[in-house]
């Protein structure tokens, strides 16, 4: 995925392609397209596969850091998207998770790192990285693959170091922080 509606790949015989797509939304759906081509290609898929939909802009999340995140999560069944078990994106609430600390499943561990602040990405997560063979009570049945559509829109980086001045500096984070900080420990960016 490239800005202003571009996205290249690689074709069998590593020739580069580019194309150019009429609107977001177009590209964007191409890209979900070749993320459930890519999975169903696989005869057991057996890691997350992961397809950008929009970069956002900043620096990579790594373990450690803190993520605020919009997501939806379908069923993968019949080859495709079935029904949704789970979103915020009507709610009030984005789900805040820490990279790294095992407090969600495994898939969303993986297939997180690198993405930046207003980033989209979507998500194919295997039974072993999702919920395995227990699945969830009434929601997701045992053994099940699942989608996930993702967008980062507040990322907390963890390494920070301290300035000359005295005052703290994230090492990886815009060239111009925030003056105000928040209540939240978010940048207000």
């Amino acid at each position: 995925v490239q800005p202003n509606n571009y996205s290249t790949f690689y074709d069998d015989q590593r020739q580069n392609w580019s194309i150019m797509f009429e609107s977001e939304k177009t590209a964007i759906d191409f890209s979900k397209q070749v993320c459930i081509a890519k999975c169903n290609s696989f005869p057991v898929l057996d890691s997350v596969l992961y397809q950008d939909l929009l970069l956002g802009e900043g620096q990579g999340a790594e373990g450690g850091d803190s993520l605020e995140i919009a997501y939806t999560g379908w069923l993968f069944q019949n080859n495709g998207l079935g029904q949704v078990f789970d979103s915020n994106v009507n709610k009030d609430k984005l789900l805040r998770l820490k990279l790294g600390s095992g407090k969600v499943i495994k898939g969303w561990e993986e297939g997180m790192m690198g993405m930046k602040k207003g980033g989209r990405r979507y998500l194919i997560i295997p039974p072993a990285w999702a919920y395995g063979a227990q699945g969830v009570a009434g929601r997701v049945p045992p053994d099940s693959t699942l989608v996930f559509e993702v967008e980062v829109r507040r990322v907390k980086l963890v390494k920070e170091c301290s300035s000359s001045d005295g005052q703290s500096v994230s090492s990886r984070d815009s060239p111009a922080p925030s003056p105000v900080p928040n209540s939240d420990g978010f940048s207000a960016d």
